[in-house]
């Protein structure tokens, strides 16, 4: 059975307590990241921009609506490769999905944006509360964060990432362009459905990467968590293929 298991996840079993431990703490940080795009009003991350399009129209909840995402494109996966699809990047998208339901239901923002005062200025001339500026920031760098303990954990992938790597192999793309044209893609669908694209969405592409890295060498050097996704010596692309195991 066990077998049976490991052949369908089409990843290794071998799985350590304390990598769950910050796989688990990874995928609520990430949560409260984009609670906080969303509280800050100033767009979120482009999944969500689709996530939240969707539950526009479909009004099931942003939980079900990351599952329906994740679901549609490790079918398209699947289809592409010809094999079954890894399980991990369906729970992390649908647990990040459903964690923004419990954040909304708890009214997370009455002691987040809502506890701040409002500071406007004027910028270009528009009206710019810096509260939610520096709620944007915070959040922007415990996604960067929460990514890096979700790829040191060795357990779970962005279901992006996955269908990058395809992208990769099958066209010969870089890294950055098959990321940048699936991102582009979802904010673009999302922000057509209605989802809340703005200046978030796009320091989400470029500032959320980049400090990943240096987050996994503070993991790694102060806080001593062993690094079970990537060799941080090796560039971005090497990485990308390299998760296709994880």
């Amino acid at each position: 059975m066990i077998q049976i298991i490991k052949i369908y996840m089409n990843q290794q079993m071998t799985i350590f307590r304390y990598q769950l431990v910050y796989y688990t703490f990874g995928i609520i940080f990430f949560s409260l990241g984009a609670k906080g795009f969303i509280d800050a009003e100033l767009g979120t991350d482009p999944l969500d921009v689709l996530v939240i399009g969707m539950n526009r129209h479909l009004g099931v909840g942003l939980g079900t609506c990351s599952s329906l995402i994740a679901i549609l494109f490790l079918f398209w996966w699947m289809l592409w490769n010809n094999k079954l699809p890894p399980m991990t990047p369906f729970v992390s998208t649908s647990a990040v999905g459903f964690l923004l339901d419990f954040w909304n239901a708890l009214h997370l923002e009455n002691y987040t944006i809502k506890a701040m005062p409002v500071v406007d200025v004027i910028v270009f001339g528009y009206t710019v509360n810096l509260s939610a500026v520096t709620l944007d920031v915070v959040s922007l760098l415990v996604c960067a964060y929460a990514s890096a303990l979700i790829i040191m954990s060795g357990i779970g992938i962005r279901i992006m990432d996955l269908v990058a790597i395809t992208m990769i192999e099958k066209w010969g793309w870089s890294f950055f362009k098959a990321k940048m044209t699936l991102e582009i893609g979802l904010f673009s669908t999302g922000w057509l459905l209605g989802g809340p694209m703005g200046v978030t969405t796009v320091l989400f592409l470029f500032l959320v990467g980049p400090f990943i890295q240096p987050f996994m060498w503070v993991n790694a050097n102060y806080l001593r968590i062993p690094n079970h996704g990537i060799n941080q010596h090796h560039d971005e692309a090497e990485y990308s293929v390299q998760t296709k195991t994880v």
